[in-house]
């Protein structure tokens, strides 16, 4: 499953065959007809797998503990962390793998839509969760919490889509901009020599002048 996450997402769902995903996981053709009826099926049970290792992390970033700005804050600043360590080690933005492959074949293979799906409501209702606790404490003003969760989410997941197609990482640091827009909130700029070279934002942020 490692060897087809890293494949699939390297390269593509199509131009990943069966014998190099075998390859590179030094396991004989034979051996994984036995596990898997296809590589449709290998790719659904390989992002299960991956959401599987990436959910202990959200679910520290938006535990309860952390207040309801802070948990979106950090994850916007975990996806742009995530993608800048891809870039140094790939050389390119791979973006999210899971975006990346439900826009190659979802319209086609109706086991993997039906996977991605799942997990993308899974990631939402950590959005939703947070959204709801920050109108709930009078932070933001979003008594719709689910259609204010959507339209965040799918901002950041336009910004990574687009990130891959351009190789472009200041597209992801516009996105953080974006979200807090959409929250109607304001966050103060750090100087960039705190995090590097980059310009980041902080997590503490306040109420916009409305």
């Amino acid at each position: 499953m490692e060897a087809a996450r890293t494949l699939i997402w390297e390269n593509s769902y199509g131009s990943t065959s069966v014998d190099a995903i075998c390859l590179k996981a030094d396991v004989r053709k034979g051996s994984f007809y036995h596990f898997f009826e296809s590589k449709s099926t290998l790719a659904a049970e390989a992002i299960e797998s991956d959401w599987q290792d990436k959910r202990a992390r959200l679910d520290e970033m938006f535990s309860p503990q952390v207040a309801p700005l802070d948990r979106l804050c950090h994850y916007v600043e975990y996806v742009f962390d995530r993608q800048a360590a891809v870039h140094a080690q790939c050389g390119c933005v791979l973006g999210c793998p899971i975006l990346s492959l439900g826009c190659e074949v979802s319209t086609q293979d109706p086991v993997i839509r039906g996977k991605i799906r799942e997990i993308l409501g899974r990631q939402l209702r950590y959005f939703e969760t947070a959204i709801r606790d920050a109108h709930s404490e009078g932070a933001i003003v979003a008594p719709n919490a689910r259609a204010k969760a959507r339209s965040i989410y799918a901002l950041i997941q336009g910004a990574l889509t687009q990130a891959r197609i351009l190789d472009d990482l200041d597209i992801l640091k516009d996105a953080q901009q974006g979200v807090f827009d959409l929250l109607g909130i304001r966050a103060t700029e750090m100087d960039p020599t705190e995090r590097g070279a980059r310009s980041v934002f902080r997590t503490s942020v306040v109420m916009a002048d409305r």
